[in-house]
């Protein structure tokens, strides 16, 4: 037998197949086919429904009362651009962002925006609340109700704070659970 001959294999050698063989054209085309899956998955799936105009109607509709008892019609925040936020005073993520967005509202209440902090707690809690730490928006009681609100209006968790802002026409544009960032404002005022 003859030592000297090296096995054959059915393949042919890489280089003679051209630049990296046929494996990087298995994996690129393994990619292409996930790439393309995931794509169509994406169009075929229900996007996250960000509430739209006609869903905003019900907020409108409503009569929330202020910390102190006085009716908050909230039909008088229609038309004009609102950030809508979610809050409460044992919740410190929700009161560690008061600050940024009492900013917002200085900055940009000239502009024609709102800020409304809708409470999901006592009045009683955010009367005393409000008396040592005075925001310069208005301020609702949604009460335990608020977080029923707040799901009708994308927050799927019912977590604090959760902020949303509407356009004008009443359309929801943006909304974050969770803390806005001084960024986060910037980018949605923009």
């Amino acid at each position: 037998m003859n030592q000297d001959k090296k096995p054959t294999s059915p393949l042919p050698p890489l280089a003679s197949m051209g630049v990296g063989g046929r494996r990087p054209w298995l994996l690129g085309g393994v990619g292409l086919a996930a790439a393309l899956a995931g794509g169509l998955w994406s169009l075929r799936r229900p996007a996250a429904s960000a509430p739209q105009a006609s869903e905003t109607q019900a907020l409108w509709a409503l009569t929330l009362n202020s910390p102190s008892g006085a009716p908050m019609p909230l039909a008088a925040y229609q038309g004009r651009p609102l950030l809508l936020n979610f809050w409460a005073t044992w919740c410190p993520p929700c009161v560690d962002e008061l600050p940024r967005l009492a900013a917002f509202y200085r900055q940009n209440a000239g502009n024609g925006w709102q800020v409304l902090g809708l409470a999901v707690d006592q009045p009683s809690h955010v009367l005393r609340f409000l008396e040592k730490t005075p925001l310069p928006y208005p301020v609702a009681m949604a009460g335990l109700e608020g977080t029923d609100l707040s799901k009708s209006l994308g927050n799927e968790a019912g977590s604090l704070p959760f902020s949303i802002l509407i356009h004008s026409d009443g359309r929801v544009l943006k909304r974050k659970i969770g803390q806005l960032s001084s960024e986060d404002l910037a980018h949605w005022v923009s």
